[in-house]
C-alpha cells in the first residue's frame, strides 16, 4: 500500500489544479460524450461506446469516435482510422479498439491521437460533426465534456481496493464525483453490484442509483470469412479459448455460459500484439485436446485475421450492450444533453 502514496498524491495534485483553475478545460464547438474508467484493464468501455454511438447515430447525429489508440504502431500525431464510409488503416496502425470501433460502427468517423482536444480540432476541420465520442476519457481532463460516464466493473471489487501500483485504481474513488453518471457494467450478480456500490457510497458520502449495464453474446463471427453462426450453433461444442484482454477470467465465463465446453485457454496481456508462433501454439493446443473451435475476442479477432490459414475454425464472439437498470436515464443523460446544446447554438 505504501507504494501507492506518491501516485495517490500525485492524482490528488493534477486534480485539485483542474479545480483551482490552474490546468485549463478547453472546450470543442460541439458536444462531447466521454466514456471512461477509474481502475486499470477492462471495464467494457468498447462495447458501451459501440451502443451509445449507435445511439447517436439512430438520431441522426454525425458522430467521431476519439481514442488514444493505445499500443498502435503509428506514430501519426493524428490518424484517421475510418471517414464514416471505409476503413483506412488497420488494427495494428489503428490500435485494435479503434479499429474494432469503426468495424461495429462504420457510419462514425474513428481518429486516434493522444491529445483528444487538438485531434478533436482537426477531425472538426476535415467533416461535419454534431458529437464526438471519447474513448477512455474519464482522466482526459484537458477536453471539456458535456457528459462525462464513468464504468465500474461489478467483476473487479478487488481493483477498487487501492491504487497503482498496489492496486488497480488510477485516481482514488472519490474521483467518482465527477461522473455525469455511473455505469455499473457486467451487473449480472445482484451481490456483485450491491458491493461495488458500497464502496462508491463509502468513498463518495452519497450517490443515486448507478445504472446498470451486462454483455451478453450475440453470435459467433468466422474471424477468417466473416460469415456469423447464431448461438445454437456452438451449443454443445468443444473449444480452446485465445484472448488478450483486461478481463480474461470474464470473457472464459461468457463462453461457458453460452454453452460452449471450454477444454482449454491462453490467455495473452491486454492488447497483446500476435505473431505467427502465438497462432501455431493455440492451434497446437486446439490438436492436443481435440477441441472442435477455437474462440476470441472481437478485439483480438481483429489482429489474428492476418495469421490464420483459411481452413482454420477460429470464431469471435460479438458481444451486445444490454442496460438493465436506467437505460432511460442513461438515454437521457446521452441524447438529452445533445439535444440542449442544439437548441442552444440554434437560438
Amino acid at each position: 500500500m505504501w507504494a501507492a502514496i506518491p501516485y495517490g498524491v500525485i492524482a490528488g495534485l493534477r486534480a485539485l489544479l483542474y479545480h483551482w483553475g490552474w490546468f485549463d478545460q478547453r472546450r470543442l464547438p460541439v458536444y462531447v460524450v466521454s466514456v471512461g474508467n477509474l481502475t486499470l484493464g477492462g471495464t467494457g468501455k468498447t462495447p458501451v461506446v459501440i451502443a451509445l454511438v449507435d445511439w447517436l447515430l439512430a438520431q441522426g447525429k454525425r458522430v467521431a469516435i476519439l481514442s488514444r489508440g493505445y499500443r498502435r504502431t503509428s506514430t501519426a500525431q493524428y490518424l484517421l482510422v475510418s471517414d464514416g464510409d471505409r476503413l483506412l488503416v488497420g488494427p495494428d496502425e489503428a490500435g485494435d479498439e479503434p479499429f474494432l470501433m469503426a468495424q461495429r460502427c462504420p457510419k462514425a468517423i474513428v481518429a486516434v491521437g493522444a491529445d483528444r482536444y487538438e485531434l478533436g480540432d482537426w477531425v472538426l476541420a476535415r467533416f461535419p460533426v454534431d458529437c464526438l465520442v471519447l474513448d477512455d476519457g474519464f482522466q482526459h481532463r484537458g477536453l471539456y465534456r458535456d457528459v462525462n460516464l464513468l464504468l465500474v466493473d461489478a467483476t473487479d471489487v478487488e481493483g477498487l481496493a487501492a491504487l497503482v501500483p498496489a492496486g488497480r485504481l488510477r485516481e482514488p474513488l472519490r474521483a467518482a464525483a465527477r461522473a455525469t453518471a455511473i455505469v455499473v457494467t457486467r451487473a449480472d450478480a445482484p451481490t456483485q453490484v450491491t458491493e461495488v456500490c458500497r464502496k462508491l457510497r463509502a468513498a463518495l458520502g452519497s450517490m443515486p442509483d448507478p445504472i446498470q449495464a451486462v454483455f451478453r453474446p450475440d453470435g459467433l463471427v468466422s474471424v477468417v470469412t466473416g460469415a456469423s453462426q447464431p448461438l445454437s450453433w456452438s451449443k454443445g461444442k468443444t473449444a480452446v479459448l485465445c484472448s488478450g484482454v483486461g478481463n480474461t477470467g470474464s470473457f472464459r465465463a461468457l463462453v461457458e455460459r453460452m454453452g460452449v465446453r471450454v477444454l482449454g485457454e491462453v490467455a495473452y496481456v491486454d492488447h497483446h500484439a500476435y505473431v505467427s508462433q502465438d497462432v501455431e501454439r493455440v492451434r497446437a493446443k486446439a490438436v492436443e485436446l481435440q477441441a472442435e473451435l477455437i474462440v476470441t475476442t472481437e478485439k483480438d479477432a481483429c489482429k489474428l485475421a492476418g495469421l490464420l490459414q483459411s481452413t482454420d475454425g477460429w470464431w469471435a464472439v460479438r458481444l451486445a450492450t444490454y442496460v438493465t437498470v436506467g437505460e432511460d436515464r442513461l438515454r437521457q443523460v446521452v441524447l438529452g444533453v445533445g439535444e440542449l446544446v442544439r437548441l442552444k447554438a440554434e437560438g
